[in-house]
């Protein structure tokens, strides 16, 4: 799997490091187990402290609140190897380099000494709560309201979707500060789970990532103290959507990875499946196939190690990010529908992990915006240049 180009950067010590603590991780503590878990709903909360003691949460925050200082090729070697282990279970990068660095660029000195080392370790697993029964990739239309009360917030309203929801101690909720709906009416929160008047609903039930935990949660006259504001009142989509382009990338980085794995596990295959006296790999249709998806995981590669370069450069544009995530993600689907077809009815077995593998990755086309609002997003970009 190391065949596809790669940055020359990974060659260094420290990420060759990385990437071998994370695939050994993966493969012993994650994939015997992680059947178990998709029939559960939900992972051991064990497995979280067990990640962060191999120093595979988080890896983007500083030393001195207990991370390793890490950039995004850190982050990026860990989602890759998740990927690679065929378990789905996005929760961690969504946890460790999508929820945590808004604590980290934003919050006090306080608030990162106090969350920061648990999240680094695993005893503190964030989610963040931003889509509602009727505001999803629309933003401006979360309805949950923050209510000022003397020097506190009174928090009601209602998420959903919500992205390690059922074992999350800690949440960032996007809330209305303001009786308007324009760009400075929504802010962020820090909600400690165990806080009054807060509850989970159900563990959803989803097509795919069924060992993710997913669910609805409740606020009802949850009472959260001034200081538990996370950054400025009235900046929340700002600050949203200077993470998104991150986000946005770390599923076109997940994308390329399933995709290269489930490429590698079906050439083993066709190669060793024999059909009419010869392998189904040496008739043309198939070898065909599999120089079509060669050619797209290798522009893939390609594409998505620029954008890698780019987010360290801090030169990662949302327009950028938004046309990784479409065609990454689209590509995905993609080579997951080609390569299950060359299983036969074994792929459409829920115990091949190509199957798994072809529901898990429909997801990928709608979370973290939909890719019709990420055309949207690059289609203004081009309006806006003609506009000048």
């Amino acid at each position: 799997m190391e065949s596809y180009v790669s940055l020359p950067e990974l060659a260094g010590e420290e990420y060759v490091l990385t990437r071998a603590t994370a695939r050994r991780f993966f493969e012993e503590e994650v994939a015997p187990h992680y059947a178990g878990w998709e029939k559960r709903g939900y992972v051991d909360r064990e497995l979280w402290q067990k990640a962060g003691s191999q120093g595979l949460l988080c890896t983007m925050v500083p030393e001195e609140y207990g991370g390793i200082g890490g950039n995004f090729l850190h982050a990026m070697i860990v989602v890759e190897e998740l990927a690679r282990s065929e378990c789905a279970l996005p929760g961690f990068f969504t946890h460790s380099d999508i929820i945590v660095p808004y604590i980290a660029r934003l919050g006090t000195d306080a608030q990162k000494k106090q969350w920061l080392p648990g999240c680094v370790s695993g005893e503190v697993i964030t989610s963040i709560a931003i889509t509602e029964p009727g505001a999803g990739s629309d933003m401006k239309g979360v309805r949950l309201r923050a209510r000022k009360d003397g020097d506190d917030w009174i928090l009601n309203g209602q998420k959903t979707f919500i992205t390690n929801g059922w074992l999350a101690d800690l949440i960032i909720v996007v809330a209305n500060t303001s009786p308007d709906t324009g760009s400075k009416s929504k802010s962020l929160f820090l909600v400690d789970t165990k806080t009054k008047g807060f509850e989970r609903g159900r563990l959803l039930e989803k097509v795919g990532q069924k060992a993710q935990d997913t669910a609805e949660l409740f606020f009802d006259d949850v009472r959260v103290p001034g200081d538990a504001m996370l950054g400025e009142e009235g900046m929340g989509l700002k600050y949203l959507m200077q993470e998104l382009p991150v986000e946005r990338l770390l599923v076109g980085v997940w994308a390329q990875a399933v995709a290269e794995t489930v490429f590698e596990r079906t050439s083993d295959y066709v190669y060793e499946r024999k059909v009419f006296g010869q392998s189904v790999g040496d008739f043309q249709s198939t070898k065909f196939t599999l120089a079509d998806i060669r050619t797209e995981l290798e522009v893939g590669r390609s594409f998505l190690n620029d954008c890698a370069s780019r987010v360290v450069q801090g030169k990662l544009t949302s327009e950028v990010a938004s046309m990784a995530k479409i065609w990454l993600s689209e590509m995905q689907g993609r080579v997951i529908d080609r390569c299950l077809q060359l299983f036969g009815g074994y792929g459409y077995m829920w115990e091949y992990p190509v199957a798994r593998a072809f529901a898990d990755a429909r997801a990928q086309r709608i979370y973290g915006g939909t890719n019709e609002i990420m055309k949207e997003i690059i289609s203004r970009g081009i309006q806006q240049r003609h506009a000048k």
